[in-house]
């Protein structure tokens, strides 16, 4: 390492984020208190407001019982729409497009029963190659359903020979060539393998040009990079909230439905008691009169505890805001990639998300040469307090989150790389061959 450790503490006392505002897992051991903690991307840390945010909820129960649904300071029946206007924020949608509910996965599939529907020679549903696998599963099972071959209506797109991610050329070529026979569009706004963002704007209006309904994933863009899903004209888009939105593991999903698709009778929909209009819930009528909103799409009422977290979490975004988190986080992940510029020749180590800043959010992925992913994070966790998130077999992810790492944690990371991973063809003071071999793993 050329860079000196000093640099770090110099450039997190100019630009220092909100690292005060989390609560960071404490390091096993040596120097650093607490961890360099760069697995955002799989679960983001705990908000400090978090607990007695979720305990406020909970007393509420305990001193109001059924009384909570209406006399409670954050009244359960009305609390989702708590929620509303900032995520609409967040994604760039109007309040009417954007609603809190269920897990992501559940999700795609309650949209995909209204906006996958194959007929004639336009059948096809379009992922791409290194989806993560919930998403194929998702579309192959809906393939199923309608009776349909996945092999042959699942479509997914490969980067180039020679490229390590799937560009937005192959992507337009692909639809200027096949866009006839595709019903279904669904990317992930940013690729969870690879780190790259896709250019969401020009894909939705090439795959709408061609006649296909566009949706995407999500999961690895709210929270992280800057969205607008309405001005874009996406069709419908669904997210996570336990990655950038440090909402917990497990933590209620978003959805978003474009408004020129609210209460249009041709779109079917499952429906339960949520799916009414709430000024008519209470008439208990067999007959659902859905709200000619996003809200037609939903069929539960919301889990209380579950959306305490996520709600505090979009005040910290709201008071924060997008653009800053963005220009912060376009610093630290450009530092990152000049630390790891530092380290990883003569390594066998490969960054292979796009150096382009415009074509990736906080994250960079990282392929090793020799060994696995996994005993690669244990060793990095173990031996220096750096928590990254390993995929087998050979990419390890580093997801500097602007709203708490530091350039601290980023020269951490380089710092364990150049201690851990041995000079392939040369030896140099201070590095240190493999010592021991365990496994590990992460969430999506």
């Amino acid at each position: 390492m050329h860079t000196p450790e000093s640099e770090a503490h110099r450039r997190d006392a100019a630009d220092p984020g909100h690292r005060h505002l989390f609560h960071v897992p404490p390091a096993e051991g040596g120097r650093h208190p607490d961890v360099a903690y760069l697995a955002g991307n799989s679960l983001g840390l705990q908000p400090r407001a978090t607990r007695d945010e979720l305990v406020a909820d909970l007393d509420a129960w305990r001193r109001l019982g059924v009384e909570g649904h209406l006399e409670a300071e954050r009244a359960w029946l009305p609390y989702h729409e708590l929620l509303t206007a900032p995520a609409a924020r967040l994604v760039g949608a109007l309040p009417t497009e954007t609603v809190v509910m269920n897990s992501l996965t559940v999700n795609l599939h309650l949209l995909m029963v209204s906006f996958y529907r194959p007929a004639g020679e336009r059948t096809t549903i379009v992922i791409e190659d290194s989806a993560f696998p919930s998403d194929s599963y998702a579309v192959r099972s809906q393939a199923r359903f309608h009776g349909l071959d996945p092999g042959a209506t699942v479509v997914r797109l490969k980067p180039r020979p020679g490229s390590d991610t799937l560009g937005t050329q192959d992507v337009l070529d692909y639809l200027a060539r096949e866009g006839h026979t595709v019903a279904l569009l669904l990317l992930g706004g940013v690729n969870y393998l690879t780190g790259e963002l896709m250019d969401i704007p020009a894909i939705t209006a090439a795959g709408r040009a061609a006649g296909a309904v566009v949706g995407w994933d999500l999961a690895h863009a709210a929270g992280n990079v800057p969205l607008a899903l309405h001005d874009w004209d996406v069709d419908f888009a669904a997210w996570c909230s336990y990655k950038y939105l440090n909402s917990g593991p497990g933590a209620l999903g978003g959805v978003f439905v474009h408004e020129r698709h609210h209460g249009d009778p041709s779109l079917p929909r499952f429906e339960g008691w949520w799916s009414t209009e709430a000024a008519t819930r209470f008439e208990m009528t067999p007959v659902s009169r859905p709200p000619a909103t996003v809200e037609a799409w939903q069929i539960s009422n919301p889990p209380i505890f579950a959306m305490g977290p996520v709600r505090t979490s979009l005040e910290l975004f709201d008071s924060v805001g997008m653009p800053a988190l963005r220009e912060r986080s376009l610093r630290l992940t450009g530092w990152l990639e000049e630390l790891l510029d530092e380290v990883t020749p003569g390594r066998p180590l490969t960054v292979v998300t796009p150096r382009d800043p415009a074509r990736r959010g906080c994250q960079l992925s990282v392929r090793i040469g020799t060994g696995s992913a996994n005993e690669l994070t244990k060793r990095l966790r173990h031996e220096h307090g750096v928590i990254a998130d390993a995929r087998e077999p050979d990419i390890v992810r580093f997801a500097p989150v602007p709203l708490y790492s530091t350039y601290h944690d980023c020269w951490r990371v380089a710092d364990a790389l150049a201690a851990t991973v041995p000079v392939s063809a040369r030896s140099e003071p201070g590095l240190r061959a493999p010592q021991s071999r365990t496994e590990g793993g992460h969430s999506r």
